[in-house]
């Protein structure tokens, strides 16, 4: 291809480059498409012009082939288009890819173009691999873009690892100079600025404290700045697009005596060259001064090329081959073209289809390739390639200092991927190699001595001498009296200590064994005694292993014994005086522990009911949503209570552990005792509400997140009113469930949920949270009282209220439930019948109601109509789709409403298309033909006032074809039954419609939209208005030619107004 060839703007020319593979064989094509910019564009050229970077492919496809990436592929057709960052051209070229079969298009290499062209490829589910300079983040969007890749980054890469040095060396003041030269198709540090605000925006430690867009980069204009940001900061992002413009600004920073210890410029590039001598050297003298300043920056750039000089020379000899033919294209800049990037992705490409095709997959769409190339990592021309999950490339940034020699060392590596759950950075230097150039240490956001200097903090001994001396003597007073009553209150507080600890301790000798109740009946006695209650009194309690039964100053206590001795600190002291202190309503009262038994116990008020495990074994109590709920939520309420209060997490939570009073209300007990509970062996039954995490290494520390899991498996007794897990219906037994709970894995065991009592399926979804395999993800306390008042829906959270409410209901308003019930079916069936009516055909709704078939039935004789509107696509493209189902609804609604008037059906509509018969299913004689016809003047009439909102001075027109003739009418389909019209007369009224434009040459041009606003009818449906019916005025249309039929005489139906102006004219 010649030199002039490469500067037009569209290339057809499929060229196989078989040069480039050195076997033969029967190998498929892989079919490459490749947008870039003509070399007549001054601003883009040097970026992504052609002759700039295409022979990277050349070199990229050699590397696929000496790798055997793709040994499927015998060749490669490379096909480009040179678009200039034009948004329609860029589109039209992908759609013209897609339909040719390409494999992949390599671009469009500017940011707006790739948008538009990702959300064609998303429609296409086509691939694209971005290759131009860093792009917008809103490409970073992988529900909008999930067929792109890119092997550049976005701009919010290098503002994130920007905000992670500034953070990493503590600096919370910071200045911005940047100069923008480049297009605005192609920006970089507009878009980099803007991120990098927006961030600083959302950082409450980091502050910009001056700010600068430089238009004018002389040194006069340098001067000013640097004076004005002398006095606000010390810490400089500085982001120039020209080397001219670091150049002077380095010059002017020496001259201006700002190359201090004080001052450090963090310079951001994209050029992968880190320190180039290009930013000092010129030729007015001033070298010296340059590098002085120079000495003062860090470089943010991208990763540095494999080898730089070879590349080159391989794209060189690219260049020269077919089927670039351009011996000529040696000016090859890889530090500021994106002839890297490019030639990577290709190799993307070809890595990604690899794992693609061993995978089973030869043809990945454009969505399967950008799944398959995350996690994806290879080593690129432009150094190691990392595909991050948004199918874009994890940029590696490298941060460069210069030595005392002025030679570049790299400070620290960033391999940026958002995530601020990591920390990405590693040094390579020393700090104190870092700051050497800086004396040692790095340079703070205000200096000690402030902007100004003179704002040095005064010496201790200067500022506060003569207070030193007068608060000596007073603090000797001080001491005196202090120790004094510090004395005072320790004793006093020792006494009171000691009297509140007598409050918790429970003498053995006060403790009195209830009497035993005579067990010894006759049968017919005990057969009079049975009840359903689940009142329990302590006379008829036994003891067991773990608990006792006492009276205590008349008031009935359980004892829960603990089988060993234990010395209790102050601070365990102190928590049982809590302990004793707490009254909450779902708390059961804590006595005190008895020191003197023979073996240790803890005292609690007792329960007349027992506990939840004793209520659902018994399984006589008939238990709603509500009361299950309100004994749920009592739970809830202790578990927050203790969440938030000193005594923290329960630990040994169980159905066990939560008792019932007599009115029904939950107490949970052994709460708090953690110095006893250290001790306490838990035994297999009570692995049964433990968490797994506790069960696989007990030696854990007790947590909230426990008590949530175990808050659980009581919710899960109550829901299905079974014991935990339901052993007694299980075939395992409970050393093999533990073992399986403890075990753990994808799939954990639970308890079934599963139950035919009235449920609340929040209430399940909430269960299975709290008992998540990760402890992490298990809700709080608090969110569990939250969703759980949600449940409620503002009903009384008293149940005893709730069961006289319920009783009341079921007593006094059954009736009236019934009577409204019926009601609301009446008119929900009203409002089904209305719904339907408008769907389909009344008589033919009514059959399907029945569930009888619908049979096609023939109508000899009606009249179609059909229309739709004039250059709607055009119309369409300049609104967002939100307002095209605005215009489209308030056009139809426009012509529903005229519709109502005429004995007319509505078929369908289809886009801007819109059907309508006369003369079925309702047969209207030979008035179908007239109906039609009026419709057709009242929509035209209509469409002359109508307005697009958005558009006002746009006016909307539309072409109409009528048609009348036989047609066959059915219900199509079973899911969504659609009343449908078949026969040549619906397809010659939509010919009649999309015939309604003449074409006339370029003088007539004007005319089109008159005519489109007519009325064109076939010649059956003339006979039938003048001869039928009579009393229209029809014009010949001429022969026009029809699909299917070839020429047919055509006529315009004319309006009143039409025939108001051919009389005039006549007249005249």
């Amino acid at each position: 291809m010649s030199q002039s060839g490469k500067n037009k703007t569209f290339h057809q020319i499929l060229i196989p480059l078989l040069f480039l593979l050195p076997f033969s064989g029967d190998g498929a094509i892989l079919q490459v498409g490749f947008l870039a910019a003509s070399d007549n564009s001054s601003d883009l050229s040097p970026f992504i012009g052609w002759s700039n970077v295409a022979g990277a492919l050349g070199v990229a496809w050699s590397r696929i082939v000496e790798y055997g990436l793709l040994p499927q592929y015998e060749t490669m057709n490379l096909t480009w288009v040179l678009t200039n960052c034009r948004e329609a051209d860029a589109v039209g070229s992908v759609i013209n890819y897609a339909e040719g079969h390409a494999h992949v298009v390599l671009g469009p290499p500017c940011t707006r173009p790739a948008q538009v062209a990702g959300s064609v490829a998303k429609y296409l589910d086509f691939p694209l691999i971005l290759w131009g300079p860093p792009f917008d983040s809103s490409l970073l969007n992988q529900f909008e873009y999930p067929t792109i890749a890119s092997t550049t980054s976005s701009t919010l890469y290098q503002a994130k690892s920007l905000m992670r040095m500034i953070s990493y060396f503590k600096w919370s003041e910071i200045a911005l100079i940047y100069y923008v030269a480049r297009s605005d198709l192609i920006p970089r540090c507009t878009p980099l600025i803007s991120d990098f605000e927006t961030l600083v925006n959302s950082n409450d430690n980091l502050t910009i404290t001056y700010r600068r867009q430089m238009s004018v980069i002389t040194n006069t204009s340098y001067a000013t700045v640097l004076r004005n940001l002398k006095e606000l900061a010390r810490v400089v992002v500085v982001c120039l697009e020209s080397d001219e413009a670091r150049r002077n600004l380095m010059i002017s920073i020496a001259e201006n005596g700002m190359d201090t210890n004080e001052y450090v410029y963090l310079m951001v590039e994209s050029r992968r060259a880190g320190f180039s001598t290009t930013f000092w050297n010129g030729t007015d003298g001033k070298n010296d001064l340059a590098i002085r300043a120079a000495r003062k920056f860090l470089v943010m750039d991208n990763q540095k090329y494999n080898d730089t000089t070879t590349f080159v020379q391989e794209v060189q000899t690219a260049f020269s081959r077919q089927p670039f033919n351009c011996p000529n294209c040696t000016n090859i800049s890889p530090t500021v073209s994106q002839v890297g990037p490019l030639g990577d992705a290709l190799l993307l490409y070809a890595y990604a289809l690899n794992r693609s095709i061993a995978s089973g997959n030869p043809n990945p769409t454009g969505t399967e390739f950008c799944n398959v190339a995350k996690g994806m990592e290879f080593l690129g021309f432009t150094g190691r390639v990392i595909v991050n999950n948004n199918s874009t490339r994890t940029p590696i940034f490298t941060v460069y200092n210069l030595d005392n020699n002025d030679k570049e060392f790299a400070v620290m590596t960033i391999a940026e991927d958002l995530d601020d759950s990591s920390d990405p950075i590693v040094l390579t230097a020393t700090l104190s190699k870092i700051w050497d150039t800086w004396g040692g240490s790095a340079p703070l956001s205000t200096p000690i001595c402030g902007f100004t200097g003179t704002d040095c903090p005064k010496s201790f001994t200067d500022q506060y001498l003569a207070i030193i001396l007068g608060c000596t003597a007073a603090a000797l007073v001080l001491i005196i009296a202090v120790i004094s009553t510090i004395v005072f209150l320790v004793r006093s507080k020792r006494q009171e200590e000691e009297r509140l600890n007598q409050l918790w301790q429970v003498h053995f000798a006060s403790l009195v064994k209830p009497p035993q109740k005579n067990t010894m009946h006759s049968s017919r006695s005990l057969q009079s005694t049975v009840t359903t209650s689940t009142k329990v009194t302590i006379n008829s309690k036994k003891d067991t292993e773990r608990h006792s039964f006492y009276f205590l100053n008349n008031d009935s206590v359980v004892a829960r014994k603990h089988n060993f001795r234990a010395v209790f600190t102050k601070n365990d002291r102190a928590m049982f005086r809590k302990m004793r202190n707490v009254d909450q309503d779902n708390l059961c009262k804590f006595i005190g522990l008895s020191l003197d038994s023979p073996t240790l116990i803890s005292v609690w008020r007792y329960c007349s009911r027992g506990s939840l495990q004793d209520v659902i074994a018994k399984g006589s109590l008939q238990m709603d949503w509500f009361f299950k709920y309100s004994l749920m939520r009592d739970v809830a309420e202790a578990i927050y209570y203790l969440h938030h209060s000193p005594i923290g997490p329960h630990g040994w939570l169980s159905s066990s552990t939560c008792l019932v009073d007599e009115r029904w209300q939950v107490k949970v007990t052994f709460f708090g005792l953690s110095a006893i509970k250290q001790y306490e062996v838990k035994e297999q039954k009570d692995f049964l509400h433990t968490a797994p995490e506790h069960i696989r290494d007990t030696h854990l520390p007790i947590t909230k997140e426990m008590d949530i899991y175990s808050f659980a498996i009581i919710c899960s007794e109550l829901i299905t009113k079974k014991s935990a897990w339901d052993l007694e219906n299980e075939t395992f037994d409970i050393e093999e469930l533990v073992y399986k709970i403890k075990k753990g894995g994808r799939n954990p065991p639970r308890p079934s949920l599963e139950t035919e009592d009235e449920h609340n399926g929040s209430m399940s979804l909430l269960v299975r949270d709290c008992w998540n395999e990760n402890p992490d993800q298990r809700p709080t306390s608090e969110q569990i009282k939250t969703l759980m008042k949600s449940m409620n829906h503002n009903r009384s959270s008293n149940l005893m209220d709730h069961v006289f409410n319920v009783l009341e209901q079921y007593a006094s308003n059954l009736e009236d439930e019934v009577q409204a019930r019926m009601k609301e079916l009446t008119e929900e069936k009203k409002r089904s019948d209305v719904l339907l009516y408008r769907m389909l055909p009344k008589q033919v709704a009514e059959k399907l109601k029945l569930g009888q078939s619908v049979e096609p039935e023939t109508f000899d004789c009606v009249t179609i109509f059909f229309s739709d509107v004039v250059s709607f696509t055009t119309l369409a493209s300049r609104c967002t789709p939100l307002q095209v189902v605005n215009l489209l609804n308030d056009l139809y609604t426009t012509f529903d409403a005229i519709i109502e008037q005429h004995d007319v059906y509505k078929v369908e509509t289809i886009g801007d298309g819109y059907l309508c018969v006369s003369g079925l299913p309702h047969r209207n004689g030979n008035e179908h033909a007239k109906e039609i016809s009026s419709m057709s003047f009242a929509l035209l009439k209509a469409i002359k006032t109508f307005r697009v909102p958005h558009l006002p001075k746009e006016r909307i027109n539309i072409r109409v074809g009528l048609h009348t003739g036989p047609v066959v009418t059915g219900v199509v389909g079973m899911t969504m039954p659609r009343y449908c019209l078949f026969g040549d007369s619906v397809n010659t009224a939509s010919r009649m419609e999309s015939n309604g434009k003449r074409k006339f040459p370029n003088i007539m041009a004007p005319l089109t939209c008159f005519l489109a606003g007519r009325v064109h009818i076939s010649t059956e449906c003339m006979k039938f208005l003048t001869e039928v019916i009579g009393g229209y005025q029809t014009e010949p249309r001429g022969e026009v030619i029809v699909k299917g039929k070839g020429a047919v005489q055509t006529y315009w139906l004319l309006t009143d107004d039409e025939i108001d102006a051919k009389n005039n004219d006549q007249s005249i």
